[in-house]
C-alpha cells in the first residue's frame, strides 16, 4: 500500500507486481467545485509525473463527497433542516445525533448530511444517485484514458456494535458488488451456505486507508483485483442495500412503536411459539401497583381451544346483542370485529390477578386501586403488542372477552381469580399494512 504525494516521485516496483493488491492514493486533484469535470481531474493527476497510471482492472475509490461537490450537491442550509429533507425513515435519536435512512435505503448518521471540509453556512448532500455517478465517472475514465476500470462511491459510516467508522460503497459501476462464496466448500469439505462478501465495501474501507478524512486525497486505486471489474457497468452498489424483508435489525428505536399496528387479516403460516414467549416475557416487564404481577396470559393455539372460547363469546355477545333489540343483520355486522380472532392462526388472552389489591373502607379508593391495576394491565398489553411486532407478527387487541369475562374464563378453564381482558389474534399478516394516518400531538396535549 503506497500514497503518493505532491512532487514526491511514487515507487513504481510494487505496481509491476501482478499478484498482490496495491492500494494507492491519488492526490493533486484540486479543490472540487459545482460542475467540475470529475473524470478529467482524476485522469490528469493520475497520468502526472509519480502518479499511478491507471490500467485495465484497476478499481478506482472516490469519496461521495467529491462527487457531491462536482452535481452541485453543496447547498446553503442549516444542517437540521437538510437532515429533515434528506431522511425518508428516522431510525434511532440520542441527543443530537440522527440515524436516519435515506432515498437511497441506505441507513446512516445524519442521513448523509456532511458539514466538513464545505464552505460555513454550506452542508453537502450525498449524490442523487451514486451508482450513475459511478457509471458516469467510470464512462469519463474510458473516453480519456481508454481503460476499463472499477468504480466505487464511498461514504463513511458507524456500525451497530462496533466502534468507529469505516467507509462503506454507495455507488459503484463495473465491478461485482458481492462475491457469492454459497456452495463452496472450505478447507475442510464444508459446505458454504450463508457466506456473501461485500467486496464493494472491502474495496471502499481499504481506499479509506490512503485517502484518509484530512489528508485532501479524494481518490485511491486499488490494483490486483482484475477478476472483480467487468466489462458491463453491473447492479451496482444498491444491491447491498438488505431488503426490508430480510432485515433482522429493521426496527430502530423509533421504528419499534409505530411498527405496531392492528392487523386484521392473517395469513395460514403457522406462528414460531418461541416468539410468542418471547414477547410475553416483555410483556411481563410492564409497571405494576405495590410490586405486583398481576398478569397473566393464556396462550390459545389448538384450534379446538380456540373455537370453544370464540364460539362461547360470540354467543353471549348474540344475547347481549338481542336484548338490547337490534335485528339479525345489525348483529351480524357486529360479529364481524371478531373475525381477526377466527383468522388468526393463534390466540393470546391477558388476564388481571386482582390478589394484590390492597382492601379500603370507602368505594372512591376502592375503584382507583383497582383502575390502578387496570392501567398496568394495559401497559402489559401494549408491550404484548409492540414486542410482537419486533418479532414481524401481526396482532389485534380485540375487547369483546371484557363483556363476558365469565364465559371466557369459563371456556378455557382459567383458575379462579382470572379475568380475560380482551383478546389478542396473532399471526403473521396477509398483506402490509396502509400507510398510518398522522396524529398532531398538539391535539392531544394540555400543557399547563
Amino acid at each position: 500500500m503506497t500514497r503518493s504525494s505532491p512532487g514526491g516521485a511514487t515507487p513504481r516496483t510494487p505496481w509491476e507486481t501482478p499478484d498482490p493488491v496495491h492500494i494507492h492514493g491519488i492526490a493533486g486533484i484540486p479543490e472540487i467545485t459545482r460542475g467540475a469535470d470529475l473524470a478529467a481531474l482524476i485522469a490528469e493527476a493520475a497520468v502526472a509525473p509519480g502518479g499511478p497510471w491507471l490500467l485495465d482492472g484497476d478499481i478506482l475509490v472516490v469519496t461521495s463527497k467529491a462527487v457531491s461537490k462536482a452535481e452541485g450537491r453543496v447547498v446553503a442550509m442549516p444542517r437540521e433542516d437538510a437532515i429533515a429533507a434528506e431522511t425518508v425513515r428516522v431510525v434511532a435519536r440520542r441527543g443530537a445525533m440522527t440515524i436516519a435512512q435515506t432515498r437511497h435505503g441506505l441507513v446512516m448518521a445524519a442521513a448523509g448530511v456532511d458539514e466538513s471540509n464545505t464552505a460555513p453556512g454550506t452542508v453537502v448532500l450525498l449524490p442523487e444517485d451514486p451508482d450513475e455517478s459511478a457509471r458516469r465517472l467510470r464512462k469519463g475514465l474510458r473516453a480519456r484514458l481508454g481503460v476499463t476500470v472499477g468504480v466505487v462511491v464511498t461514504d463513511t459510516f458507524g456500525r451497530p456494535w462496533r466502534a468507529g467508522q469505516t467507509d462503506t460503497a454507495i455507488g459503484a459501476a463495473g465491478m461485482l458488488p458481492v462475491r457469492d462464496h454459497r456452495g463452496e466448500a472450505d478447507a475442510w469439505g464444508n459446505v458454504l451456505d450463508v457466506t456473501v462478501a461485500a467486496v464493494a465495501d472491502e474495496i471502499a474501507a481499504a481506499g479509506d486507508l490512503v485517502k484518509g478524512k484530512a489528508l485532501q486525497v479524494p481518490v485511491a486505486v486499488v490494483r490486483g483485483l482484475p477478476d472483480l471489474v467487468t466489462d458491463a457497468d453491473g447492479p451496482g452498489a444498491r444491491v447491498l442495500v438488505r431488503p426490508s424483508s430480510e432485515d433482522m435489525f429493521r426496527l430502530g428505536a423509533a421504528d419499534v412503536l409505530p411498527a405496531r399496528r392492528t392487523v386484521r387479516a392473517f395469513s395460514a403460516r403457522p406462528v414460531d411459539p418461541a416468539a410468542v414467549e418471547r414477547a410475553i416475557a416483555a410483556a411481563l416487564t410492564a409497571p405494576a401497583p405495590h410490586h405486583s404481577e398481576p398478569w397473566r396470559f393464556v396462550v390459545v393455539s389448538s384450534l379446538t381451544a380456540r373455537l370453544a372460547l370464540l364460539d362461547a363469546m360470540a354467543d353471549a355477545w348474540v344475547a347481549d346483542l338481542r336484548g338490547d333489540g337490534f335485528t339479525e343483520e345489525q348483529i351480524a355486522r357486529r360479529l364481524k370485529r371478531g373475525e381477526p380472532l377466527r383468522d388468526a392462526p393463534l390466540i393470546v388472552v391477558p388476564c388481571l390477578e386482582l390478589s394484590a389489591m390492597h382492601a379500603y373502607p370507602d368505594a372512591r379508593r376502592t375503584r382507583a386501586e383497582r383502575e390502578m391495576f387496570v392501567v398496568s394491565m394495559g401497559a402489559a398489553v401494549q408491550n404484548l403488542l409492540v414486542a410482537l411486532a419486533v418479532e414481524n407478527l401481526g396482532s389485534a387487541w380485540i375487547s369483546s372477552a371484557l363483556f363476558c369475562q365469565d364465559v371466557a374464563a369459563d371456556a378455557l378453564g382459567l383458575p379462579d381469580g382470572w379475568l380475560p381482558m380482551g383478546a389478542v389474534a396473532v399471526g403473521h399478516p396477509a398483506a402490509p399494512a396502509p400507510p398510518r394516518p398522522p396524529r398532531d400531538p398538539a391535539a392531544f396535549t394540555l400543557t399547563r
